[in-house]
């Protein structure tokens, strides 16, 4: 009997005697199952850690901003031209004008200095902009040729870059994803090695039957298919450990998150793996289960024929 109908019986069977089979070791399944689980929970935690730290500081964009220091003598006049000309270029959010009066004021508020300067003669402090730049336009490429753009106006006497820490913070992330890649890809390559391992077992400790059912004409894709759903079902489970494990430590760690967040005026809230990421790590956990126990079964299955033993 052959077609459509015969292949997914086919493969419906050895799923299904591949389940059945776990199910009857289950220490056995259980151990393998939590160690691929942990390892897949590392790249997943990483992954959520670095989300969850971006949403966090989603507001630090606006902490990058120029401050541009006009020459003394430039008149207010002009400096509001200059502030109107900023706001014009493109990826410029915003602009702030801080005349000499301001800037005064404030520095006699906050410095507690008052009587001393009463005793100036003129205003010592020049007209100055701050200039913030859209979130999308503070690359350090782009605050460089803004810098470069407002250095250049000749009633301009100094530009000061703030935000620098933001920057190196970004970098920081940048280098926490790449680390996570890097990360994801040898854990992968050691859940291939778990499965791998498993599977070689399996195929010993099943030899005499494997034996006779290729002695009755099994083929070695028949006899290999059984071993190729216990990998992925393997993998299926380790990928479902992974989400719980990660699931688990945010609900214990989102108290604690969000009175830190309230201590800060924040209502962030830790925010845990959804469903894509769930599609996600079964997807991928089921994938290297398959690979695994592939690569296991096409290097020791073909060494065994009946009497080789």
């Amino acid at each position: 009997m052959s077609g459509p109908g015969s292949y997914f019986a086919r493969h419906t069977h050895a799923l299904f005697s591949s389940a059945g089979h776990l199910a009857r070791a289950p220490i056995a399944t259980t151990f393998t199952v939590v160690v691929m689980g942990l390892a897949l929970a590392l790249p997943l935690g990483l992954d959520v850690l670095v989300r969850n730290v971006r949403a966090a500081t989603a507001d630090f964009s606006g902490a990058v901003s120029i401050s541009v220091f006009l020459k003394p003598g430039v008149a207010e006049a002009r400096a509001a031209q200059l502030a109107r000309s900023a706001r014009e270029r493109p990826g410029v959010a915003a602009v702030e004008l801080i005349t000499a009066t301001q800037a005064l004021a404030q520095f006699r508020a906050q410095s507690g200095f008052g009587a001393a300067l009463d005793a100036l003669d003129a205003n010592p402090l020049p007209h100055a902009l701050v200039v913030t730049p859209r979130p999308a336009n503070s690359s350090p490429a782009d605050m460089e040729s803004l810098r470069r753009y407002l250095a250049a106006w000749p009633e301009v006497d100094a530009v000061q870059l703030d935000g620098d820490w933001v920057a190196r913070f970004n970098a920081l992330l940048a280098l926490l994803r790449r680390a996570l890649l890097v990360a994801a890809g040898f854990l992968a390559l050691g859940v291939v090695a778990v499965v791998g391992n498993t599977i070689r077992l399996e195929i010993r400790n099943r030899r005499a039957e494997i034996e006779v059912t290729k002695l009755v004409g099994g083929t070695n894709g028949f006899v290999r298919r059984p071993f190729l759903y216990t990998g992925a079902l393997y993998g299926l489970l380790g990928g479902l450990t992974a989400w719980l494990v990660v699931a688990v430590t945010l609900v214990l760690l989102g108290p604690t998150a969000a009175r830190l967040a309230q201590s800060y005026g924040s209502p962030f809230v830790l925010a845990g793996p959804g469903a894509r990421e769930l599609g996600l790590l079964l997807g991928f956990g089921t994938l290297l289960g398959w690979i695994g126990s592939w690569l296991a079964a096409a290097r020791h299955l073909a060494r065994i024929e009946p009497g080789s033993g």
